[in-house]
Order: structure tokens, then C-alpha cells, then sequence
């Protein structure tokens, strides 16, 4: 049960009525991601959409599982990127989702990575399967993504 006293009205708010969660059927990509220390995991669903050349992300939607600050932080950056450009969703970072979560205690400033890392892992995911450019930033953001990831399944022994 979570400690009320950790969390800010706003982000029990959000967590008491998370948005756009769940799967989609036939995604175009999914980005997985876990913490190895807290055990939270995420799952990034997207339907890509095409407008004037540039991909942008026309569905979204996450399954989250883990704590009160998971669920809300996961909750925003699916509200954060709805409707952006790959480029433009990939500028959200974790003070973009604290600013609209509200404070985070300290340790749980990692939820807002972990959810933004999600996101990153499913434009990712996207780009790769399609054969598409990947930036050195995008790559580099990946393979960190990936070795946390698997430092996961290797304590799980999965």
C-alpha cells in the first residue's frame, strides 16, 4: 500500500485515473522496459500515422506495472506524446513529466526515466523493424536501455 504522505494530490490523481492504458491490438511497435532495483515494468504501445513524410505516433497507450509513481509518470508521457512527431517525442525527457506530475519523492525520481525510457525503446523498436535512420543519440539511448534491461532478466533469472 502506498505511503500517501509521499505523494502530492496531483500525482494520486493521475494515478487513481490513469489515461490510455492497456495494449493494443497489432501494434506497430512496443518498447519493454523494467528497473532492476524496484521490479517496475513497462510495456509502450504505438500506432504510427504518416504526415507530410515524418512518422508521428497516432495511438498510444502503456501497461504499466509497479508503483503509484509508475502508473502516474507512465500515464503522462502517453498524454505527452500522443500525436507527436518521433523527433518531438523524443524530446520528452523526465523533467517534462515531473513538471506535469508535480514532485516526485526523491526515490522515485526513476519512474519518470523508466516511462520516458519506454517510450524511447518503442520509437526504437519502430525505426529497427522498419529499416529507417536511427540517430547516434537514438542508438546510444537504446543499448542503455537494453543492458538495464538485461541486467533485469538476468537478476529474474528469465
Amino acid at each position: 500500500m502506498a505511503n500517501n504522505n509521499l505523494y502530492s494530490q496531483k500525482i494520486l490523481k493521475i494515478f487513481g485515473n490513469p489515461k490510455n492504458f492497456g495494449e493494443l491490438k497489432n501494434p506497430d511497435s512496443v518498447g519493454k522496459v523494467g528497473n532492476i532495483r524496484c521490479g517496475d515494468e513497462m510495456w509502450l504501445y504505438l500506432r504510427v500515422g504518416h504526415k507530410n513524410g515524418l512518422d508521428f505516433i497516432k495511438n498510444i497507450k502503456i501497461k504499466t506495472f509497479g508503483c503509484v509513481a509508475a502508473i502516474a509518470t507512465s500515464s503522462v508521457v502517453v498524454d505527452l506524446a500522443r500525436g507527436k512527431t518521433f523527433n518531438e517525442a523524443l524530446k520528452i525527457d523526465p523533467n517534462k513529466v515531473m513538471i506535469k506530475t508535480g514532485p516526485l519523492p526523491k526515490v522515485k525520481i526513476h519512474c519518470s526515466m523508466l516511462a520516458t525510457d519506454a517510450l524511447i525503446d518503442a520509437i526504437y523498436d519502430y525505426l529497427s523493424k522498419n529499416k529507417k535512420p536511427i540517430s547516434s543519440e537514438l542508438e546510444t539511448l537504446h543499448k542503455k536501455i537494453a543492458l538495464k534491461n538485461k541486467l533485469l532478466l538476468k537478476k529474474f533469472g528469465l
